[in-house]
């Protein structure tokens, strides 16, 4: 009848089990020749044979090392590892047992250890046959020793009770050896549902639309997707880099969100990513309640959410601009018609005339407020054509200074490179650029008619792509308005009406554009108009 089947490879467990018993192959014949060394030649240990018992130790040992050696590329079957193993401690302490007299030297205890220890490896049949295998050897050592003298009739019933020992063994080995199986089966089973799990885990953060980055309390990433490598840079941007040497502004923002978690929330502040076309703002989620951990961090594009929230505002504000244009346009300039009228009467004292300018004045605010409101609401989609940057702005410089009335050195083109070409809708090219410059000259040279407003030409150094800046070195914007610049309606100026960066934004996403804010070091402001990647230029 043929023996059921064991496992086809040696697990874990296996492995584990056959080197503690090589453990034990290697402690017991140096143990066993040390007693026969001190204890002399008179003693029972080694005393029938001396050379045989000498042999035996120094080839047992010399077996424990040749498989300590080998590892695990030895015998891949676990039945066949199982047997030889079983046979190389048979033979060995059959062959001690032999040279020591037979079972009257104490030595056949030595059989427990192996037959259990392989009684666990094994089925229940291959154990009883390994316990079995065992007490024939015992019982051939024994013969052989009566045979040759060396060993008493009398020792067969002991060696008789040591093979039922063995057999008792090798019983209660048995169950032990299945529950074992059994759990390293669930351990296992386990282990590839946590993979299986981990590398769902994997592919579902890789493949977010949101970013995310972890980050320990070292500073160091543990963890990045693919969208969040792209926006930090994906060249220096991966597991185990320094947050710092990444992204110092990220590594600012979590600093000071890690220092303020005892104080209220404060709006969070938003950076620029490694392209420069983009404005991030991150969101940071501590892992674990114990300190210092982990930081999750979420980076949000502000273009997406904005570009979301700017259509549901365009869509009002599209309503609102018709019945505005009906409603209010015509008062308005009948308003302003009549207080210039009476401006033009001859009756009227220097202060009914100081008031009435203040009449037209106003009613001409309101007029550009409907103006740029019925602007953003008719807006048609953008006609892109490819411009030499520093060509065009050499004829934007001169009608600009000669519409504001004002030196054409106040004005300086800057071309880091003159091939610079970008694509783009000129008419709303020369919208964005000419509020910007306004903007310029209205807040930013009041403190003198000479300060020089400056417009830069070049390329980003991480991506190539295309920018203008236009600087100047005014008073610059204040730090709790420059999160809010860009939103419609918004104005720290009380003859404002905000919405010339708001239309001059969407202007610039509707041409794939970006324009970004950044405060002067040495004072003023500085917007950059971060034009589309050439290479998604579209025919």
């Amino acid at each position: 009848m043929p023996f059921a089947a064991a496992q086809p490879v040696p697990t874990d467990l296996a492995w584990r089990v056959i080197g503690l018993v090589n453990l034990y192959r290697l402690l017991v014949p140096p143990s066993l020749y040390a007693l026969y060394a001190i204890l002399g030649a008179g003693t029972t240990l080694g005393g029938a044979r001396p050379d045989l018992f000498l042999w035996s130790c120094v080839v047992y040992f010399a077996t424990g090392i040749a498989i300590v050696i080998g590892g695990r590329r030895m015998l891949p079957n676990l039945r066949a590892t199982t047997f030889v193993h079983a046979t190389v401690d048979g033979v060995a302490i059959s062959l001690l047992l032999f040279a020591s007299g037979g079972v009257a030297s104490g030595l056949g205890i030595l059989f427990v250890v192996p037959v259990g220890a392989m009684a666990l490896l094994a089925d229940s049949r291959d154990a009883f046959l390994l316990a079995a295998l065992a007490t024939l050897a015992l019982f051939a050592q024994q013969i052989g020793g009566h045979v040759t003298g060396t060993a008493e009739s009398s020792d067969y019933p002991a060696t008789g009770i040591l093979g039922g020992i063995v057999f008792l063994v090798a019983l209660l080995a048995w169950p032990v050896a299945r529950r074992l199986r059994d759990t390293e089966a669930t351990v296992r089973r386990q282990q590839v549902d946590l993979a299986n799990l981990a590398q769902l885990s994997q592919y579902i953060v890789q493949h977010l639309r949101e970013s995310i980055v972890v980050v320990d309390h070292e500073n160091r990433i543990r963890l990045i997707n693919e969208t969040a490598a792209q926006l930090l840079g994906d060249r220096s941007a991966y597991p185990g880099a320094l947050l710092g040497e990444t992204a110092p502004q990220l590594l600012y923002l979590l600093e000071t969100w890690r220092q303020r978690t005892a104080t209220p929330a404060a709006p969070s502040a938003t950076f620029i990513a490694a392209d420069g076309g983009h404005v991030i703002q991150p969101h940071f989620a501590s892992l674990g309640g114990n300190e210092p951990s982990p930081v999750i961090v979420f980076m949000e594009d502000t273009e997406l959410l904005a570009a979301k929230i700017q259509q549901s505002k365009l869509a009002g504000l599209g309503r609102l601009s018709a019945s505005i244009a009906h409603e209010i346009r015509n008062p308005v300039g009948a308003m302003s018609h009549a207080a210039q009228l009476l401006a033009e009467s001859a009756t009227l004292s220097e202060e009914d005339k100081r008031l009435t300018e203040i009449v037209r004045t106003n009613g001409d605010r309101v007029r550009q407020i409907i103006e740029n409101v019925m602007s953003m609401s008719r807006r048609e989609s953008s006609r892109p054509e490819r411009l030499v940057l520093a060509t065009w702005l050499a004829g934007f410089r001169e009608e600009f200074c000669a519409t504001m009335q004002i030196p054409p050195a106040r004005l300086a083109v800057a071309a880091l490179l003159g091939d610079v070409e970008v694509q783009v809708d000129p008419s709303q090219l020369r919208q964005i650029v000419w509020n910007l410059c306004e903007n310029a000259v209205k807040y930013g040279g009041k403190e003198a008619d000479n300060e020089i407003i400056e417009l830069r030409v070049g390329r980003l150094a991480s991506t190539a792509r295309p920018f203008l800046e236009v600087a100047d070195r005014g008073p610059g914007i204040p730090v709790q308005h420059r999160e809010r610049i860009f939103e419609p309606f918004f104005t720290g100026n009380e003859r404002g009406t905000g919405l010339g960066l708001f239309l001059s934004r969407e202007l610039a996403q509707t041409n794939g554009a970006t324009l970004l804010y950044e405060p002067r070091t040495s004072g003023g402001s500085l917007f950059r108009l971060v034009f589309r990647d050439p290479e998604r230029w579209v025919a």
